[in-house]
């Protein structure tokens, strides 16, 4: 399900969808950062995985996230390098949010 769910947010393995969610937080992820996509961020994150389709096997389910997994690594990570919180709009809360159906990734 979490693979569906970032497909249908508009990551896929043609790409980004013209006028879905993924397009629209590329945009937004893209001006924030002052005209590119940063490596490792929310929107790169989910478009390898929407395009191997391999977000459940990363570790991002619809039922949360698998321990020992790259998601349980990235948020540790994330976690660490925000003072022990994962940040609201980081990567692994909008990754974790979309494979589970939320921001628009459930049809």
């Amino acid at each position: 399900m979490s693979d569906q769910n970032v497909r249908n947010a508009g990551f896929t393995p043609s790409g980004i969808t013209g006028g879905s969610l993924a397009s629209s937080l590329m945009s937004h992820e893209a001006r924030a950062s002052g005209g590119g996509v940063p490596s490792g961020g929310p929107t790169s994150t989910l478009q390898e995985m929407g395009a191997r389709g391999t977000t459940h096997s990363s570790g991002y389910t619809s039922s949360g996230i698998s321990g020992g997994s790259r998601a349980s690594d990235t948020m540790s990570k994330e976690a660490t390098a925000h003072g022990g919180g994962v940040p609201r709009g980081g990567t692994t809360s909008t990754v974790q949010s979309i494979s589970m159906g939320g921001k628009g990734g459930r049809r």
